[in-house]
């Protein structure tokens, strides 16, 4: 099933940390350390799965995911948010716009298998919509 898998973290050592799993299980990787540049790669790239930190530096995560699912040309691309909020309230908001909603700190092993679930519900003629994995 490895694809191409779209990083998008302020975080240089999630970022590193992210790559190295992904790419020992076949994956490819692009990376991104703020919102501009992941719409960039996002566009330009056409990533299988993004993953996305909600807190970022200038534009967030959560405007991230909404700008891509407003776009034509990313609208369909499965969306995972990684984030420390870890209320109720943020979850629900993230579930708005993302796919999957996995918060930190967060077991690799754990994300890859999101990953996997959204790509298999993505290939599997799956609408996009947000799943209530918890």
């Amino acid at each position: 099933m490895p694809g191409t898998v779209l990083v998008i973290d302020d975080d240089p050592i999630i970022v590193n940390l992210l790559q190295v799993n992904f790419e020992i299980e076949g994956y490819d990787v692009l990376t991104a350390t703020d919102g501009e540049a992941g719409l960039t790669y996002a566009r330009t790239a056409g990533p299988d799965v993004v993953i996305v930190d909600v807190m970022m530096p200038g534009m967030d995560g959560m405007e991230v995911a909404r700008r891509l699912r407003a776009d034509g040309q990313t609208e369909s691309i499965p969306i995972v948010m990684l984030s420390a909020k870890a209320q109720a309230a943020d979850i629900q908001a993230g579930l708005a716009v993302a796919d999957d909603y996995l918060t930190k700190p967060f077991e690799p092993l754990e994300l890859l298998e999101r990953v996997e679930a959204v790509l298999a519900r993505a290939g599997a003629g799956g609408t996009g919509a947000p799943s209530q994995a918890g």
